[in-house]
């Protein structure tokens, strides 16, 4: 793992930054120089001034998207900071390049305050298609996803929310098929941060009826008490049978999805689940139980967001695609609906001869995978 790490901080410091500003057309005469720039800029200014819709068809803002961080939330390495999450945000933004054609630019915000990002995000968005929330601490985050939601005419995505729940859904639909569960099944969720919060609600959109959400301090329920708005939310749409317990007394479950740390996952729980059963073990680099583990406690369905792991479950099968429709399709605001059908495209991204052999994901440089999210979404809001 130390060579792994070394090797890693050699490309960093070798590439000085995984991102540069390439132009389109190249500029090699006078008559280049005025047609690209002045006088020539002259008339799509005028243009765009008198209809702002033009914008889209004259300049890159049809295919930008802006990764905003104050670095709060990065990966599991929690609160280090706006430089420190650079690195990552280059990273969404190479995958998004690479894997979908979309021009992303990381924007890391020396702010914690809720107000300011706002403020930002709303004062730069006439450059950009789309804004990409990312490793801005819970509950936080809702707030400022809400109101840039509610403010602005582009869709605001929150990855660790939208994204994840999207790709813990798609293999969902495929873990589904593999042990015939149905929508009654018998699912806990464990964390109610934004990833937690994202997968309940989108669960729920699709149509399972019995869930319970577990946090730190046990089963949200209706009636707990000292709960952020988020979890109050929760507890309105899970739990119907008022479930109060810990999860290690949780019993019966099909389904568990974590999304928390490792070792969150009480080995007692998964002992108690109902035969066939699936585990999502979501925690990033180290899940909340192993590979080795699953196999000595014979889980029938089991994934995680390790590469190295089969069937891994990661938002880049997401964001790429989701993204790319986004843009491609003027969205203004994103809905369950655009969410499940994204879910539906990656899960059929799997052939049927993959699924037979226990493959619920599909491959992360899979080239249908944006494509099928695009077709997909563009029938949904159709």
């Amino acid at each position: 793992m130390q060579d792994y790490y070394g090797r890693a901080m050699e490309l960093h410091r070798r590439l000085r930054g995984k991102l540069k500003v390439v132009g389109k057309e190249p500029i090699r005469t006078i008559d280049d120089l005025s047609m690209l720039y002045t006088p020539g800029v002259a008339e799509p200014c005028r243009q765009i001034a008198k209809d702002k819709s033009l914008v889209y068809d004259l300049t890159m803002k049809h295919n930008t998207v802006a990764i905003v961080s104050d670095g709060t939330r990065v990966l599991g390495l929690g609160d280090i900071g706006p430089e420190a999450a650079l690195p990552v945000m280059e990273g969404k933004a190479l995958i998004m390049q690479q894997f979908a054609g979309i021009d992303a630019f990381p924007i890391c915000l020396d702010t914690k305050d809720a107000d300011e990002i706002v403020m930002v995000v709303k004062a730069i968005a006439p450059v950009f298609g789309a804004i990409n929330l990312e490793d801005i601490e819970t509950p936080k985050v809702f707030e400022i996803e809400k109101r840039l939601t509610e403010s602005l005419t582009i869709p605001v995505f929150h990855d660790d929310q939208h994204g994840t729940a999207v790709v813990v859904l798609a293999g969902l639909i495929n873990a589904m098929k593999l042990t015939k569960k149905t929508k009654s099944a018998r699912i806990g969720i464990v964390g109610a941060g934004g990833a937690g919060y994202g997968i309940t609600k989108l669960l729920c959109a699709y149509g399972f009826g019995n869930i319970v959400v577990f946090d730190s301090k046990g089963a949200i329920r209706m009636g707990r008490g000292g709960m952020d708005s988020h979890k109050e939310h929760i507890a309105k749409i899970t739990n119907p049978d008022g479930f109060s317990g810990s999860l290690k007394d949780f019993a019966e479950a099909d389904i568990i999805i974590a999304a928390s740390q490792p070792g969150a996952l009480p080995v007692e729980t998964i002992k108690k689940m109902k035969k066939p059963n699936i585990v999502f073990a979501l925690a990033n680099p180290v899940p909340e139980i192993s590979l080795e583990k699953a196999r000595e406690l014979n889980i029938d369905v089991f994934g995680t967001g390790r590469s190295d792991y089969p069937n891994q479950i990661n938002n880049s099968l997401c964001f790429p695609g989701f993204l790319r429709a986004l843009l491609d399709l003027r969205v203004t605001r994103i809905t369950d609906n655009m969410k499940i059908a994204a879910a539906q495209g990656i899960a059929e991204a799997v052939s049927e001869i993959e699924l037979k052999n226990g493959k619920i994901m599909p491959d992360p440089f899979d080239k249908s995978v944006p494509l099928n999210i695009r077709e997909r979404v563009g029938k949904a809001i159709s």
